[in-house]
């Protein structure tokens, strides 16, 4: 093997074994966000259907009501073009990025901070230990990007086209709802996500 690939080999090397938490934090977000992206549209349509009976324009009529999951994939389809099933995807894998990056990486650091029990002779502490930190990874990562869950939320849920949109993206989510209610409404609906 010639010693420029030996050397770009510990190179690579070196940079995992100095760095795994940064290695751990791009790759769960990286597949993180490939999942996302490919599952869209039917998170899309999941969320249309969830969130219709306290939609105003469909409560009031302005836009039919969706009769089931095939119905929602043709009228989002028609009515607001196939780009619409990925309505609020990049919202999403802003917030599902660090969530599952920071749940990834940070688990294991949060349980090296419990001793070191054997799974074959403590197998309960050694559970108990898993199980508080995978918690505590995850309670830490959401209450940090809950904003985003919650921005991710009402843009799926828009059934608007074009100017009669609620929303027309992240920021404009983020801005109006400051505006109109404050920043800590943002993080309604936390409690029941942290449970």
């Amino acid at each position: 093997m010639s010693s420029a690939v030996q050397s770009k080999q510990q190179s690579q090397q070196s940079f995992i074994q100095k760095y795994p938490i940064l290695v751990d934090f791009m790759t769960g977000g990286t597949s993180a966000a490939i999942s996302k992206t490919l599952v869209a549209p039917i998170e899309r349509v999941k969320m249309v259907l969830q969130t219709q009976d306290s939609n105003p324009d469909i409560v009031s009529g302005k836009v039919a009501r969706y009769n089931g999951i095939g119905d929602c994939f043709m009228r989002c389809c028609r009515e607001q073009g196939v780009a619409s099933l990925w309505r609020g995807n990049l919202t999403n894998v802003l917030r599902y990025f660090p969530t599952q990056a920071f749940n990834f990486a940070f688990k294991d650091s949060i349980k090296g901070m419990f001793p070191k029990y054997d799974p074959h002779n403590q197998f309960w502490k050694f559970f108990a230990a898993n199980v508080f930190s995978g918690a505590a990874a995850g309670a830490g990562s959401l209450c940090i990007v809950y904003p985003l869950d919650y921005a991710r939320t009402r843009l799926a849920a828009d059934v608007g086209k074009g100017a009669d949109r609620e929303f027309s993206g992240l920021i404009d989510v983020i801005t109006k709802t400051c505006k109109r209610t404050g920043f800590w409404s943002m993080y309604q609906g936390f409690s029941m996500s942290i449970q």
